[in-house]
Formats: C-alpha cells, sequence, structure tokens
C-alpha cells in the first residue's frame, strides 16, 4: 500500500502535542461540560458524566492542580455545595485542544 506524504507527518506532530492531562476521558468530559457553561455544580457533573462522586472529586483536583479549573466549596443552608468553573487558562487550554484535535480529524 502506498504511503502518502501529504500533511501526513504535521498531523501527527499534532497528536503528539495533544494536552493528554485533558486527553483522558473522564477530564475531557468535564472539561467540555464547563466550556459550554459558566459554572456547574458537582451533582450537575456528576450526573452529566456518570461519573462517581470519588470519580468525579479525583479528576477535578487534577484539573484544579493544573490551573484549569476553579473548585469552590460553600454551605447553603447548611448543606455543602461545591461550584466548579474553567479557569481563563483552562478555556484557553481547550481551545487549544479543540483546534489541534480539528487539525488532527481534517
Amino acid at each position: 500500500m502506498p504511503v502518502s506524504d501529504s500533511g501526513s507527518s504535521e498531523e501527527l506532530q499534532q497528536i503528539a502535542g495533544i494536552d493528554r492531562l485533558i486527553h483522558e476521558p473522564a477530564r475531557l468530559m468535564i472539561m467540555a461540560y464547563l466550556y459550554v457553561v459558566e459554572s456547574a455544580d458537582f451533582l450537575f457533573l456528576m450526573r452529566q458524566t456518570g461519573l462517581t462522586p470519588g470519580n468525579l472529586s479525583s479528576h477535578t483536583s487534577k484539573l484544579e492542580a493544573a490551573g484549569y479549573v476553579e473548585i469552590v466549596k460553600e454551605f447553603v443552608d447548611r448543606k455543602p455545595h461545591t461550584m466548579l468553573r474553567l479557569t481563563d487558562v483552562g478555556r484557553e487550554a481547550f481551545q487549544e485542544y479543540r483546534e489541534r484535535m480539528m487539525k488532527v480529524l481534517g
């Protein structure tokens, strides 16, 4: 089978530059939801993604450590309420991720 040289090298380089933190499926879902909405509470994200509370907490903590997500914990009517939103850095990282993926998938 002949190998075409039309841009395949550039596409492979795009794959190598993909943000692996975002590329993980659970974190990709979280980032995608937060990209669309201004902010979301923990229960909403849990329902939308199908992740368990422990998994969601673990993944959002990794995104927070990278500076992609801001997590605000407060009490509403004496009940804990956790809100999440993308930071400016997270929004830029997700936009770059989307652009790279679009180039790769052509």
